[in-house]
């Protein structure tokens, strides 16, 4: 039963891993035949201040998307939990989650648009100043996190709501009885109760913003002054735009091994494969 998926898994992902693996240890441009160079590409980024830049701002990017977007999602799913006949607010909260990203780039480049963009003229109304602020270092990043966290809060919220599903009613109203409060519930059950799906929804958030791309293609293509070159954007052009494979690669290996290493050091730290729930 396993057999197709492990021969797709070996096609798709775990060969094309291994091919990464060798390029990053060539030279190749895409046009004429590679040349082994070992391990100068990852000396080169070493010294390369525009990845370590990159680097940084895909950090803050994760800062300031993954904390507001979790804890948005987890608001929105203790506010499904209690209105559980709702369909149509459920399928409302996760509508943007089905707009393509490119769709929701190019919506809110307009809505951020400080000339007849709607945010700009509400703020105007309000008697503030309008922000230019996809063009602005200092507002470009929180602007496209903000963007992300729109598109991906239902999502979270969905995923968060299927988790309270498991919880058994008995034991909210054995709290009940007991005289705890609202927020001693939430605090000593529900979040208890909810760690492997916060595991899974934290992990998965993570490794989906270190590869944020489409947003930032659409919107700042890494600028203004590469406030916005997150990672995937850095190797993209490196790779596909000045036809440095090797170097791109490396770069791609470099993210992998964040993102693993991230991954088992947050599931040891907080047990997330356990379960509060007996």
């Amino acid at each position: 039963m396993i057999i197709p998926s492990f021969i797709g898994f070996s096609l798709f992902f775990f060969y094309p891993a291994l091919r990464g693996l060798f390029m990053s240890l060539t030279d190749w441009d895409l046009l004429t035949e590679a040349n082994f160079i070992g391990l100068d590409n990852y000396r080169r980024l070493i010294n390369d201040q525009y990845f370590w830049n990159s680097l940084k701002v895909t950090f803050l990017y994760v800062l300031y998307n993954i904390p507001i977007q979790t804890v948005i999602g987890l608001a929105l799913a203790v506010f499904m939990n209690q209105m559980r006949r709702s369909t149509s607010f459920r399928g409302m909260i996760l509508l943007p989650w089905f707009i393509p990203n490119v769709v929701v780039g190019l919506l809110w480049q307009l809505m951020l648009n400080p000339v007849v963009g709607p945010i700009n003229l509400i703020l105007e109304g309000l008697g503030l100043s309008r922000i230019q602020f996809l063009r602005l270092p200092t507002t470009a990043l929180p602007s496209i996190a903000a963007i992300n966290i729109w598109r991906h809060m239902g999502y979270t919220a969905l995923l968060f709501f299927a988790g309270l599903q498991t919880i058994p009613d008995s034991m909210y109203e054995a709290a009940k009885i007991d005289g705890a409060s609202p927020f001693q519930t939430f605090k000593k059950i529900t979040v208890p109760l909810l760690k492997p799906v916060m595991t899974f929804v934290v992990v998965t958030s993570v490794i989906g913003s270190f590869q944020i791309f489409d947003t930032v293609a659409v919107t700042t293509e890494g600028g203004p002054m590469r406030s916005t070159e997150v990672m995937i954007w850095f190797i993209f052009q490196h790779a596909f735009q000045r036809f440095n494979m090797g170097y791109g690669s490396a770069a791609t290996v470099v993210l992998f091994i964040i993102l693993i290493g991230f991954t088992l050091s947050y599931m040891k730290t907080t047990r997330g494969g356990e379960s509060d729930l007996g």
